[in-house]
């Protein structure tokens, strides 16, 4: 059907999720892509140099219904794709020092006018149609979904046919945090995230990967994204911005990580070591506030909270500090505008999030493309829900990258950083490459 795109929960193995959603055959579709806007079968007219969140601002509000049919099913039809972390120019005028390598657009957006809809709780799926589907093509539609579930299609084994090699040497690492802590200690931010990408070579299905990444890495905002350029596998655990039936605003940021250990005393002790570490709590705080501004630009008044501070949640690999942030969207605010306000997401900046965007720019070897950027879905009927696009990898050209992360503050240890770059990819990285030893 092509333009197939899983926003996948993670079931059985993940604990918190619970709908799967599957999407093909976009009916329309809105592409951005170095400057130039691309649309086909857009509802309204448009221009290439438009701003990309202004044209799906009036596809969204062209096409928004009142659908009250669905329950507490998440989604019917609507747009679902992805927002490239680089899509923030378009927002915020940025330099362009880091090397742009990747073929994938900033923006890559499908109208679905049909899903599938998998709840584990209730152990139902739903072939969800929408009357923008047309009667004629109903019944062949049930047909092809139903022709799916019943074939198998060959897939080629996925196997790396070079390992993963860093964009930054551990050396270049300790010299480019050591230039962050001077721009702290200057003034001029008060955190950077910052990130390396690791790079192999591949052969095979990246689909296949994706299946075996989902084993070792179950998370409740994972997504396989199949594109004309390649494919995007993200294994996220991170909540961007969520708004319900109730245009209820919620936003997850994640600061604060230990390692997961096999004994369960010490592993006990990551978790209390990390409550407990003026640092990663001190980090958190930052970013939530920096959160609680973005959303405030589309919330109503007084309306934005912070129900919840430094919770931990657990994963294969490692312990998160999460922090909750909630508000209601204001009258007359879109998701789309929720979204455009608050991108990219402050989890994955730091702050003030433009500084640390520029510093970003200047000290990171090449762009990040999709990586830290998000993946989700915005219904017809008002709901979104997105995910910031960490534990994420680009596969294009038979080349596979696989970026890891963190936030750099004041008091940041240049050493513990660099290895919890790899603390939290890891168990990817270590994945592919057991495959490829088969």
């Amino acid at each position: 059907m092509g333009g197939a795109i899983l926003l996948d929960s993670g079931k059985p193995s993940s604990e918190r999720g619970r709908f799967d959603i599957l999407v093909a055959a976009p009916m329309a579709s809105l592409v951005y892509s170095r400057g130039k806007l691309r649309g086909v079968n857009l509802p309204v007219d448009w221009k290439q140099d438009e701003p990309p969140f202004q044209l799906l601002e009036r596809c969204y509000t062209k096409l928004q219904q009142n659908l009250d049919t669905l329950g507490e099913l998440p989604f019917g039809a609507g747009f679902v794709g992805h927002f490239s972390y680089d899509l923030g120019r378009t927002v915020e005028s940025l330099p362009s020092h880091a090397l742009d390598d990747n073929l994938l657009p900033e923006m890559q957006i499908g109208l679905y006018g049909w899903s599938v809809v998998i709840d584990h709780e209730a152990s139902q799926a739903w072939l969800l149609v929408s009357d923008l589907v047309s009667p004629n093509d109903v019944a062949m539609l049930k047909q092809q979904v139903a022709t799916a579930t019943t074939t198998t299609t060959q897939r080629h084994a996925f196997t790396l046919t070079q390992p993963f090699k860093s964009n930054v040497s551990e050396a270049e690492y300790h010299q480019k945090l050591a230039a962050i802590d001077e721009y702290i200690r200057a003034g001029d931010c008060y955190q950077v995230n910052f990130a390396q990408r690791h790079t192999a070579s591949f052969e095979g299905d990246p689909w296949e990967a994706y299946k075996a990444l989902r084993e070792k890495a179950p998370t409740h905002y994972a997504a396989y994204f199949d594109t004309e350029h390649g494919a995007v596998l993200s294994l996220s655990p991170e909540r961007f911005l969520t708004v319900n039936k109730q245009q209820q605003v919620i936003t997850q940021p994640i600061k604060g990580t230990r390692p997961r250990d096999p004994d369960p005393q010490q592993d006990q002790a990551m978790i209390d070591d990390l409550t407990s570490a003026e640092k990663d709590r001190a980090e958190n705080v930052m970013i939530v506030d920096l959160l609680r501004n973005d959303i405030s630009k589309s919330c109503a008044l007084n309306s934005v909270k912070v129900p919840k501070l430094f919770a931990v949640e657990s994963y294969r690999n490692v312990h998160h500090l999460v922090s909750t942030v909630t508000g209601t969207l204001a009258e007359g605010k879109t998701p789309v505008a929720l979204l455009e306000g608050a991108f990219p997401g402050g989890s994955i900046t730091g702050a003030p999030k433009i500084r640390a965007m520029e510093i970003i720019d200047e000290l990171e070897p090449h762009r990040r493309a999709v990586y830290c950027g998000s993946i989700g879905y915005i219904s017809l009927s008002g709901e979104m829900d997105t995910s910031i696009t960490i534990r994420t990898l680009l596969a294009e050209n038979n080349t596979l990258h696989c970026w890891g992360g963190g936030g750099i503050v004041a008091d940041s240890n240049s050493h513990a950083e660099y290895q919890e770059t790899y603390d939290k990819v890891n168990n990817l990285l270590k994945t592919l490459e057991g495959l490829s030893e088969r």
